[in-house]
């Protein structure tokens, strides 16, 4: 593998394709949620995704709250920077093998912004407990539907609420039982 131009070239690529489905998968789960449509980050998910969702809308309409069209725009571009990311170090891929991957990643895209979400809304709570903001809001929105189960099983111990720890190390071990594709995670 020539590493001239390429790993920067393919780090931005992944990178922008990366941010950009991030944003489409956290509009699925937004929607899925019922967030709050007026709060300023979920205005901003709106305005970023609407237009390509839009049209792809047409074809897969929204099915109770759940916006398919997300998801499927979101397989594409992941499918497509795979491909691409292939295509600039000389590799071949089938087709079927491709969307095998794509949904892999998509997948390990999911629980990393769940990971994520998680480890900072608890972060914000530990910093600016009872502060409400814009941020926490949709954070809690997102993540409450994996927290709320997990804390009724596992009530605050010492007024200490476990229920993100619990979470957090099942997501490691989801995406470490994911399997092993290069450039996966």
């Amino acid at each position: 593998m020539n590493f001239g131009l390429e790993n920067p070239l393919i780090f931005l690529i992944d990178t922008l394709f990366g941010l950009y489905v991030l944003v489409l998968i956290l509009r699925f789960i937004l929607q899925a949620v019922h967030a709050d449509f007026y709060n300023p980050l979920s205005q901003f998910v709106w305005r970023v995704t609407n237009q390509p969702v839009g049209l792809l809308q047409r074809a897969l309409p929204r099915w109770q709250s759940y916006d398919f069209a997300a998801l499927a725009l979101a397989l594409a571009l992941v499918a497509l920077n795979l491909w691409i990311d292939l295509s600039l170090v000389g590799a071949r891929i089938a087709p079927l093998t491709l969307l095998l991957w794509s949904l892999l990643k998509l997948v390990a895209f999911t629980l990393n912004l769940y990971f994520f979400s998680i480890l900072i809304q608890t972060i914000m709570s530990w910093v600016n407990p009872g502060m409400p903001s814009p941020a926490s809001a949709v954070l809690w929105s997102i993540n409450e539907p994996l927290l709320k189960p997990v804390r009724n099983l596992l009530p605050p111990i010492g007024g200490l609420d476990l229920s993100p720890l619990v979470v957090l190390i099942a997501i490691q071990v989801l995406l470490r039982s994911l399997p092993a594709l290069p450039g996966l995670l």
